[in-house]
């Protein structure tokens, strides 16, 4: 593959991602931890090269074909397109499965923002091909966590290797979010293992020839373990059972039952499976056999572990959906020549490209904040749980990871909410073509929407935010953000001009949240604190972002050249069009307000 780099990627932009990594989170100085010490800031721009390369020649090309073919059922097996196993092998002969695992494991053990950041490129060239991978990840890095050394070499190494590839199995058609009422059982066996009988729903790469095996990991609860969320146990139910050293015995009871057809990602297979049903048991007895991962009623906190994980994820995908969608619009805009400059008639001057048009100026410069906050935010994310796992110092770790916690939500529901309108904006500059199939956009939209509900929806994330998150640890995440905030506004403002007013518009927004934040906390019914918990994500999100605009406006104010101008141009726009937003949202919280609340179901 040639090492050369392509200078007009409409995947991602390679100078914001260099940007971003080495100038911003300054990734070079992550060499000198233990952890990192045998690798260099060239290796990692290596790394970065190899992905793109590898999204534009084995994922974008059957982006679309992906789309438009989706996964078939047919004699009982999912038929997918062989240009999805061929990228996969690809990425996993490249060792991106493994890119941030540790070397004990067959890992590369990069910094997982570099993984991120190397990772975003697949997301933008093909979401759908690219779950596949997202899961396995995700469940390898969990089963590292929590799982024993024998599951760990048993699963981890031929999933690193790409020979098993990994779910997530959480909702049943009668629970949905709702975990405490999942119905799926786990019975004891005297070997030790366990056989499952239930049914699940919404399973991302349930059911595939992509690989040698699948290992599911399934949420179940054991009879006789407490009632609720607090009894339910996590499995590893593989598709296919294996011996001792590895080779396949036979098929495990886990069922093939449907295959969901979804309005965007249709490249990934979305399926109900089936567990224990007897098509494929051994003697009389019923279930797909299963195996405990760590203690039994701890599984719900094994899988958040996976969960929190894949949240960060989902907003990585959302962004670079924004992203590439952007592009692609900002292309189209040059390209497009329509109307003329106001005051010239028709006969006198040839039409001009729509890019010269305020609107259109208007609407790129939106995108352009959305998903370049979103890609800094979720790498900033990525940052925070190298520093969580590798830095020195155990309370710079600690801080870290309370920062990690505290963002995790709102990394996953800014970017899926805010690179969606990107995404909209994007068919709005392409005109009557941005709705038709002509150009990428309208599916760049369509696979976006599904990022609102991945991995817990909307009202979930901001349930999260505000009734455990921000108050956690007598608020001392909260706390530890806005004295990080703070810290960026005492630097904008000492700069003077300009930066000092966007400094000063960020800090009295801050203050702001604060005293919305306790009065919300100090609320004892908890249900009105929490009816507009929504708007408070919301609210969060966009001081989040804001807050990370400033930092790359500091960075960028004295820089010359096209680029740096650009990054000024739209942070000004975020903080002029976008950041006042918040304010009458902060009032409404502030209000305890209850129209919500004390709508009736059937006055609807």
């Amino acid at each position: 593959m040639s090492s050369t780099l392509t200078t007009s990627s409409t995947l991602l932009s390679q100078r914001d991602l260099r940007f971003l990594l080495e100038e911003w989170l300054e990734i070079g100085s992550l060499t000198e931890r233990c952890r990192y010490t045998d690798q260099s800031l060239e290796e990692y721009r290596d790394i970065l090269r190899l992905a793109e390369q590898l999204a534009a020649v084995k994922f974008a090309p059957h982006n679309r074909e992906a789309d438009r073919v989706e996964p078939q059922l047919k004699a009982g097996s999912v038929v997918l397109l062989e240009e999805v196993k061929q990228a996969l092998d690809a990425f996993a002969e490249a060792g991106f499965l493994g890119a941030t695992l540790a070397h004990t494991v067959g890992g590369m053990q990069l910094p997982v923002v570099v993984g991120s950041a190397s990772f975003a490129w697949f997301c933008a060239a093909n979401v759908g091909t690219a779950n596949y991978a997202f899961l396995t990840m995700t469940a390898a890095r969990m089963l590292i966590r929590h799982g024993s050394p024998e599951q760990v070499e048993r699963w981890v190494r031929p999933m690193v290797e790409g020979r098993y590839l990994g779910t997530m199995c959480l909702s049943e058609p009668q629970a949905g979010s709702s975990l405490a009422d999942i119905l799926t059982r786990a019975e004891p066996q005297a070997d030790g293992s366990y056989r499952l009988v239930g049914t699940k729903m919404w399973i991302s790469g349930g059911d595939h020839e992509l690989s040698e095996n699948i290992v599911h990991l399934v949420l179940a609860k054991i009879p006789g373990g407490p009632a609720g969320v607090k009894g339910i146990s996590l499995f590893i139910v593989p598709r296919l059972l294996v011996d001792d050293a590895g080779q396949p015995l036979r098929r495990n009871d886990v069922v093939l039952s449907g295959v969901n057809h979804k309005m965007g990602q249709r490249g990934t297979v979305n399926t109900v499976l089936n567990f224990g049903e007897g098509v494929h048991s051994a003697g009389p007895k019923r279930g797909a056999v299963g195996y405990l991962i760590g203690l039994p009623h701890r599984g719900l906190a094994y899988m958040f572990d996976m969960m929190n994980e894949a949240r960060i994820l989902t907003g990585l995908a959302a962004a670079a959906l924004g992203y590439t969608a952007y592009l692609k619009a900002c292309r189209y805009a040059r390209e497009r020549p329509q109307g003329r400059p106001l005051g010239v008639r028709a006969p006198i001057r040839g039409q001009v490209p729509i890019i010269k048009h305020a609107d259109v100026k208007r609407m790129l410069l939106a995108q352009k904040s959305f998903v370049e906050g979103s890609l800094a935010l979720v790498l900033y994310c990525a940052r925070l749980a190298d520093d969580a796992e590798s830095d020195e110092s155990a309370e710079a770790r600690s801080r870290a990871k309370l920062l990690l916690d505290l963002l995790t939500p709102i990394a996953k529901s800014w970017p899926s909410l805010w690179c969606l309108e990107a995404n909209s904006l994007a068919i709005q500059v392409h005109g009557g073509y941005g709705y038709s199939r002509d150009y990428d956009v309208e599916q760049h939209y369509r696979d976006n929407r599904l990022n609102l509900i991945h991995e817990g929806t909307h009202g979930i994330q901001a349930l999260d935010l505000l009734g455990r998150k921000a108050p956690m640890n007598e608020g001392a995440a909260a706390s530890a953000l806005f004295e990080e905030v703070d810290r960026t506004v005492r630097e904008g403002r000492a700069l003077g001009g300009q930066m000092a007013a966007f400094a000063d518009m960020l800090g009295a927004y801050v203050s702001r949240l604060r005293e919305v934040t306790a009065i919300l906390n100090a609320e004892r019914d908890r249900a009105l604190a929490l009816a507009n918990a929504t708007i408070y994500l919301e609210v969060c999100g966009h001081l989040v972002v804001a807050w990370l605009w400033l930092q790359q406006f500091i960075l960028a104010a004295d820089r010359e050249g096209v680029f740096y101008a650009g990054k000024r141009q739209a942070a000004r726009y975020f903080f002029r069009y976008e950041l006042p937003r918040i304010g009458p949202q902060l009032d409404l919280l502030a209000a305890l307000d209850r129209t919500t609340l004390e709508m009736e179901a059937d006055w609807f």
